[in-house]
C-alpha cells in the first residue's frame, strides 16, 4: 500500500508540473519542464547468484522494490517558434544564447523574453524596468530604429542622419539545463550550469537577433495533454492497488475474528 502511496504523490507532482508547463504555454521564451522518476530502495530476499546448493547459484536472486519518486526536473531548451510582432523593441535569439538582465542589487538574471521597452533616459528594459545589460541607451527623437542579426542598434537621428549608437551582446551557457528558474521569465547560473559568457550576436554560436518577433514557448499542448492523461491513469491504477491492498487485508482480518 505504501508502495502504490509513493506512485500517486510522484504522479501528483508529475500533473503539477505537466499544470505548470500547460499554464505557460504563451509565455515568451518559456522552456518546459520534464519530470524524471527514479525508484525507491529494494528489499533483498536473496542475492542474485547466491548459492542454492554446493556447485549450484541462483540466476536472478529475489528483490521486491519499494516504490518510485521524483528524481529531478529537467527545463528542455529547445528553441521556440517565431512570433512576428511589429514592435521594434521586440527581439527573439535564434540559436541557444540569452538576454542578460541586471537586477539593480550586482545580480543578473538570464532570460530568453525579449519584450523589452525604452525608459524615460532611453535605455533599453524588461517590461519590469530591468535594465539589459551590457546598458543600451537610446538617443531622444531617433526615429527608424533597427536592432540587426549581429546585435548592431542603428537609427535615424534628429538631423535626418543614419547613425549606430550601440551593441545588444548575448550570453552562452555551458549546460543550460543546469539554470534554475527564478520566475519572471528569468534564469540563473549555477554550479551545474556554469558562468555564462558574454558572446557577440551571431557569432561563437551564441545565435542571431530577431528584431520584432518574440521566441514563443516551446510547449506542445497536444503532447501535454496526453502526457497528463497517462499521469491520471497511473495515478488510478496506483489507487486501485491500494484499494485491493485494503480488500485483502479485510479479507485476512475476518479470518482472524
Amino acid at each position: 500500500m505504501r508502495t502504490a502511496a509513493s506512485g500517486m504523490l510522484a504522479q501528483q507532482m508529475q500533473v503539477d508540473s505537466l499544470a505548470n508547463n500547460i499554464a505557460n504555454s504563451n509565455t515568451a521564451g518559456f522552456k518546459r519542464d520534464h519530470v524524471a522518476f527514479k525508484s525507491l530502495l529494494y528489499r533483498t530476499y536473496r542475492d542474485p547468484g547466491a548459492l542454492t546448493g554446493q556447485n549450484y547459484a541462483t540466476p536472478t536472486g529475489l528483490q521486491i522494490g519499494s516504490g518510485v519518486e521524483i528524481g529531478s526536473s529537467i527545463k528542455q531548451h529547445q528553441q521556440g517558434d517565431m512570433d512576428p510582432t511589429g514592435n521594434e523593441l521586440d527581439m527573439a535569439i535564434n540559436g541557444p544564447g540569452f538576454f542578460q538582465v541586471s537586477l539593480g542589487n550586482g545580480e543578473f538574471r538570464y532570460t530568453r523574453d525579449g519584450s523589452f521597452r525604452r525608459d524615460a533616459t532611453g535605455s533599453i528594459v524588461t517590461v519590469d524596468g530591468f535594465y539589459l545589460e551590457p546598458r543600451v541607451q537610446i538617443p531622444e527623437g531617433v526615429t527608424g530604429l533597427t536592432i540587426g542579426a549581429d546585435g548592431t542598434v542603428s537609427g535615424i537621428t534628429p538631423g535626418g542622419d543614419a547613425a549606430r549608437f550601440d551593441e545588444i551582446l548575448l550570453y552562452v551557457v555551458p549546460n543550460p539545463a543546469g539554470m534554475k528558474a527564478s520566475g519572471a521569465n528569468f534564469f540563473q547560473t549555477t554550479a551545474s550550469s556554469g558562468q555564462a559568457v558574454q558572446r557577440t550576436a551571431g557569432a561563437d554560436g551564441a545565435g542571431f537577433i530577431r528584431q520584432g518577433a518574440l521566441e514563443r514557448s516551446n510547449v506542445l499542448v497536444v503532447e501535454e495533454l496526453i502526457e497528463l492523461i497517462q499521469a491520471q491513469r497511473n495515478y488510478e491504477v496506483n489507487s486501485r492497488t491500494i484499494k485491493v491492498g485494503d480488500e485483502m487485508l479485510q479479507q485476512v482480518s475476518q479470518l482472524i475474528n
